[in-house]
């Protein structure tokens, strides 16, 4: 039995600019970081043939062919591992929710097969494989910066470049500013699930028309860089938050709504410096930047929400258990 443990990650700024439509002329920028939240995935041997695979659902099969998930069909091709194993993922957050679930659990699952067939996959093999399979084998209108986040772990300054390659740096700070940064970060679960897909589709075939407004985005992304690596007015990470959420509002009809509007002014005038709602956006977790003594009115301000407490996370995807029997 092989068990991979795979990071969830927290997008701060340029998202959308991981968007193939956008980095084909430019490079795109994103500055994100994992959390102690995980994404865990089995993967043992099966007395027969069959495929035993087990996510929301539960599939048993004879072929591979046969398999529904979309992800795992294609991650047992890539691997060669086509018959007589079983296959489960358990995650400590429901995905749909912004924090690149999909992407955690295709890295980890990569992982955790790759193991089993008694390899060693590097963070940049299994996140760029798996791009490989939502992107261009799949055909989902994703970005990659969820692939590369969950598979290197940290604090991440992450760039895409026109010619497919990626560089994901580490965003280097001392642990006090780290710290400090998780101080002033809280999160809120807002009960509203969706596909990324559904928002993404739509910000997609908008990327001509929000290219200047995708401009602003990725230059966010090194602001904050600047910002942890200097260590010094850390709350000006606020504004950029607020400011990149103005922008990302403009990207596509279904970023927000009246109940994600409501809840974020909330949180703005109990005390909350910016935030924005991960991932696609239309539902998920919300994220706030506030004073750590404004925490808990912020929290006061959003009771009928439920608070995730967190923590950083500096490895990315990782092979927690191992056993021949």
């Amino acid at each position: 039995m092989i068990i991979s443990r795979t990071p969830f990650r927290i997008s701060l700024a340029g998202g959308g600019t991981d968007l193939r439509e956008f980095y084909c002329d430019c490079a795109g920028y994103v500055a994100a970081l994992t959390i102690n939240k995980y994404m865990y995935i089995t993967v043992n041997k099966r007395f027969d043939h069959t495929l035993r695979v087990g996510y929301s659902q539960m599939e048993l099969v004879n072929s591979v062919d046969e398999l529904k998930h979309p992800l795992v069909q294609q991650a047992l091709r890539r691997t060669g591992l086509l018959s007589g194993l079983e296959v489960t993922s358990m995650a400590d957050i429901p995905g749909q929710t912004g924090i690149g679930s999909s992407g955690s659990f295709l890295v980890g699952l990569l992982n955790a097969l790759y193991a089993y067939r008694g390899e060693h996959a590097s963070a940049e093999r299994l996140a760029r494989e798996a791009c490989e399979i939502e992107i261009d084998i799949l055909k989902e209108p994703v970005g990659k910066q969820d692939q590369y986040a969950a598979a290197f772990g940290g604090l991440r300054f992450i760039q895409f470049n026109p010619d497919e390659s990626v560089y994901c740096n580490p965003i280097v700070t001392s642990p006090a500013t780290r710290q400090e940064l998780m101080r002033h970060l809280q999160l809120f679960y807002t009960g509203i699930t969706r596909p990324a897909a559904s928002v993404l589709k739509e910000q997609k075939d908008n990327t001509g028309g929000n290219r200047e407004v995708l401009y602003e985005m990725r230059e966010q992304a090194k602001q904050i860089q600047e910002v942890l690596i200097k260590g010094r007015h850390l709350i000006s990470v606020g504004d950029i938050l607020h400011q990149g959420w103005l922008l990302k509002r403009k990207l596509a009809s279904n970023v927000s709504n009246q109940v994600i509007d409501a809840y974020y002014e909330k949180a703005m005038e109990a005390g909350a410096l910016g935030g924005k709602i991960l991932g696609a956006g239309g539902g998920g977790f919300l994220l706030v930047f506030v004073e750590p003594q404004n925490r808990q009115s912020v929290k006061l301000a959003l009771s009928d929400l439920r608070e995730i407490e967190f923590d950083f996370e500096p490895q990315g995807s990782k092979i927690i258990y191992v056993s021949d029997s």
